[in-house]
Order: C-alpha cells, then structure tokens, then sequence
C-alpha cells in the first residue's frame, strides 16, 4: 500500500459487526504480547465518529499500556487493560459520525487521536481530529497526534522557547524529539540535539545546529549551559539536568522514564518539588489533546517547516515488533502500523 492509497477492504467472510485488531489478553513488556484477534467494532458516542484506520502511530504510552508499566497505569486492569486494542495516534477516513459532532462528516480524511487504532476501526472525539492535508500521506500524518503534539507543547509552553535562545533536546532522534528538535529551530532558537552514534545524521538533517554522541561520553562535560533542556524519556538525574541549564533556565521532562515502576514520575516530582526553591524552572506536565494545537501543526508540516520523520512500517499482524523496535531504541523518528 502506498501512501497516498486507502487502506485495503477488508477480507470476504468478516461480519460487518466484527473487525479485526491488535489485541492483549494480559500484561507483557515485549512486544509478543500483541496478537490479532476478532472484535467488536466499536461504535461513536456522542461526541465522537467512527473511523476506518488507514495507519496508527507508535507512541512510547503504548507501550506503558501494554506492558502495565508503571504499574499505576494498572488501575484501568489489573491483569490486563480495560481496552484490549492498543494504539492512539491515527490517520483515517470517518464512517459514521455520532450525535453532537457537527464539524466531521462522512468520507472526511482525518488524523488526530483516537482510541484502540490497531485496528481496522476505532472510535475517536471530533474534538481530537482535524483533517488531514490532500498532500499529507497516511503514514506521516498518523504520526502527530501524540509525539507532535506533546514536542509542541514541550518547546511553546513549558519551555516557553524564544528566537535567540539556546535548546537543549536530550532524546533527539526519537518520535517526540524529532518533532522538538525542528519546533525549537521554528521558534527560532540554536537547537543541540543528543543522539546515539547512528542517529547523529538524522539529527543533523532535522536542522540541528549542534550534535552530541551520549556514547562518547557525559553530556555535561563540555561544560556548555542551556537556556532550556528538554529531557525527553531520559534518565538523567535532577542534579545532573540542572548543571545543564543557565542560572534562571528552563527543564522541562516529557515522559515518565527514569522516574520508577511504581508511579513512573518519581525523578520528575522531585524536580518540581524542587523548582519553588531555586531559580531555575524545572517543570512536568500531561499533554493536552486538542484540535487547535493539531492544526497549528499542520500548518508548520505543510508550510515545510516540520517534517514529520517515518523510520519503518508494519502491516497490523505486526503490532507487536513495530512496539517492540521503538522500544528496543532503533527507531530513527516514529514507527507506524498500517491497516
């Protein structure tokens, strides 16, 4: 299937109740726990349309769903999650339209957020949806919904970033990474991105003005300091993450990695329980799903300016590797499931 194509119809004997998706019947933090299996397909609520999926992205929350990590996440299901159809960004086409949802219509290409969209169909809120650019493919768009949106509110809001002023993108090369790294460079600031050896190239291409290889050593050594940071799935400790930052700069974490398995934020909260104390402003947050912040990233991917970056596709019998080569790290920007 190519880009630009619908995806294909389903096969001859499938009930029109019926679908088929990338399904959990328990807890697993490798990918083999995904298998496909026959569903209900779902039906829109007020307030939401039913979407036929073209492609789902692969976002590290799906991940922490699946894998009942940390285990907060678990009060949706304690031996498995309450949905058992993973996946939340998506790229498709709107077959039904619930009440209340005025702005969608039948035949709509859209992408957006939806709920469960490793699968032929899912259900997402009109609120979550904006359509999708005629020149836009499936593959790139089904990759915003979640990564762009969380780099977008990373740069713009917590990290309030500003022409002229020094970013720092711990996590370059990855799904939201990728995104802030070319956001950061949009606002207009000198962006160092930090990368693996093998993905330094890629980094380089988003508009990077500095590159850093973690491989070859700390970070930190080069004693350089950061008008904002943007710590993104990282490790790093609070401590560390400051000596990175100007006296009155800006850490933002995107994330709940390095922060535990019990609640996921535990290095984030001593941040921010930090931050009333010193000068420096050290900040979490919960990216907000919205339509306004989705079409103000359509408008930067069709003005050229952000580019979303696709490393691989796989066919929705292989959910299950395509979460398990973001989370094995080798993805270079997102990784998509198509339908």
């Amino acid at each position: 299937m190519t880009a630009s194509q619908p995806a294909p119809t389903r096969p001859p004997g499938h009930g029109e109740s019926t679908m088929t998706a990338a399904v959990q019947d328990r807890y697993g933090e490798t990918g083999d726990v995904l298998h496909l299996a026959q569903v209900a397909r779902p039906t829109p609520g007020p307030d939401e349309v039913l979407l036929r999926v073209h492609a789902a992205g692969v976002d590290r929350g799906v991940w922490h769903l699946m894998a009942g990590v940390p285990y907060a996440v678990r009060l949706t299901g304690l031996r498995a999650p309450r949905n058992p159809v993973r996946g939340r960004e998506v790229a498709g086409r709107v077959e039904a339209v619930g009440s209340g949802v005025s702005t969608l219509r039948v035949g709509d290409e859209v992408l957006g957020i939806g709920n469960g969209t490793f699968a032929e169909f899912a259900t997402a809120r009109a609120a979550k949806l904006v359509a999708r650019p005629a020149a836009l493919p499936v593959e790139q768009a089904a990759v915003i919904g979640v990564s762009a949106t969380t780099a977008l509110q990373a740069v713009r809001d917590h990290g309030r970033v500003q022409a002229g002023q020094t970013v720092l993108v711990l996590g370059a090369s990855g799904g939201v990474g990728s995104f802030a790294v070319q956001i950061a460079k949009a606002y207009g600031a000198e962006v160092t991105g930090v990368s693996s050896t093998g993905k330094l190239d890629l980094v380089r291409s988003l508009g990077a003005d500095h590159v850093v290889d973690y491989t070859q050593g700390d970070v930190t050594a080069a004693g350089r300091r950061y008008d904002v940071v943007v710590d993104i799935g990282g490790s790093r400790s609070v401590r560390t993450l400051r000596r990175l930052l100007t006296p009155t700069g800006t850490l933002v974490f995107v994330g709940g990695e390095g922060g535990g398995r019990l609640l996921g934020v535990g290095r984030q909260l001593r941040g921010v329980l930090l931050s009333p104390f010193v000068r420096q402003h050290l900040r979490m947050f919960v990216a907000s799903e919205n339509a306004a912040d989705l079409a103000e990233l359509t408008d930067l991917i069709t003005a050229g300016t952000v580019t979303p970056v696709v490393d691989r596709a796989f066919p929705l019998a292989e959910a299950g590797a395509a979460v398990q080569y973001m989370t094995d790290g080798r993805a270079r920007g997102k990784v998509v499931v198509t339908v």
